[in-house]
């Protein structure tokens, strides 16, 4: 007869080892384009500028996407509502 272990196997798998939470050695954070110096005012008038926050659907893009900060992408997707209820865009 065959002596069984009930001992786990101690082998680190690949996932394990890549974590999400692991500090990464290269980290860029783009600046917000909307803040600091010289930076546009938002507003719904300004259709040059908001055309560089929505899609070829018409859709806001995330501010994953275009770097915007939390304060200033609210700002922007109010003034692109307004612009749309007023058939600017």
């Amino acid at each position: 007869m065959k002596k069984r272990n009930n001992k786990k196997k101690t082998k680190q798998s690949n996932f394990a080892k890549l974590s999400i939470f692991q500090n990464q050695k290269y980290k860029f954070k783009k600046k917000c384009p909307l803040s600091g110096k010289g930076a546009p005012i938002i507003d719904y008038k300004n259709i040059k500028l908001l055309k560089k926050f929505v899609s070829e659907n018409g859709k806001i893009l995330p501010s994953r996407i275009t770097s915007v900060s939390q304060k200033k992408q609210r700002e922007l997707s109010l003034s692109v509502k307004r612009a749309r209820n007023l058939a600017l865009i």
